[in-house]
């Protein structure tokens, strides 16, 4: 059992005007804090904040998380990162590489206006009839492959060497390319596309490879 109070810890002094608090070992258990001083003086929100987090870090994702295993293994802990919007308060863009044994082979560039506007790109960057998010809310534009999608590829080539299959996820913020996650299994597993990107994904995955 986990310390209950292990939130109270948490040396608010040190941290930044704005930032992310979540844990490790989950997807969507975190909080976005916009302001410090003001999130600090409602003690209603600190509350609802610390019951969640005692309550996460006691939690098994991996036993609901669908086909999410990859979670089992992780000690839980609490992270704390700044917060990354720029000056009107939007999310980030993000870049979204799949890779097979190391090989960048789909990229997703996602920007957030009215809508999530979202591009895919095969390996040589160019574009490609394919859906990878679930949800209704996306338009689907084409726009030219920019140097962060190419620095993107050589470094998610570097961090996925080392498994079968991973989505290497990046933030663009200010310009800058910052490293967000590596997703095992997006969407759990349960993204429905047509037969033949399912054979196709599929076929990149060299399982000899594995049993070697």
């Amino acid at each position: 059992m986990l310390t209950p109070n292990l939130f109270d810890k948490i040396d608010f002094e040190k941290l930044p005007d704005s930032f992310v608090i979540k844990c490790n070992h989950g997807c969507k258990w975190h909080f976005i804090i916009k302001n410090k001083e003001e999130y600090l003086k409602n003690k209603r929100l600190v509350d609802i904040t610390r019951r969640n987090i005692t309550g996460w870090l006691e939690q098994e994702f991996w036993i609901w998380g669908g086909f999410e295993l990859n979670y089992r293994e992780i000690k839980p802990k609490i992270l704390i990162e700044p917060l990354l919007r720029d000056e009107i308060n939007t999310v980030p863009r993000e870049i979204e590489v799949y890779c097979f044994n190391s090989q960048p082979k789909i990229f997703v560039n996602v920007k957030y206006k009215h809508k999530r506007e979202i591009c895919y790109y095969d390996e040589n960057f160019n574009f490609i009839d394919l859906l990878l998010h679930p949800d209704g809310n996306n338009e689907i534009i084409k726009e030219n492959a920019d140097d962060l999608l190419y620095r993107g590829s050589d470094l998610s080539s570097r961090l996925s060497k080392d498994f079968p299959f991973v989505r290497v996820d990046w933030l663009i913020y200010h310009n800058k390319l910052y490293f967000n996650e590596l997703t095992f299994t997006p969407y759990s597993g349960f993204i429905k596309f047509d037969k033949n990107w399912n054979l196709k994904l599929g076929s990149w995955i060299d399982l000899e490879k594995e049993r070697a």
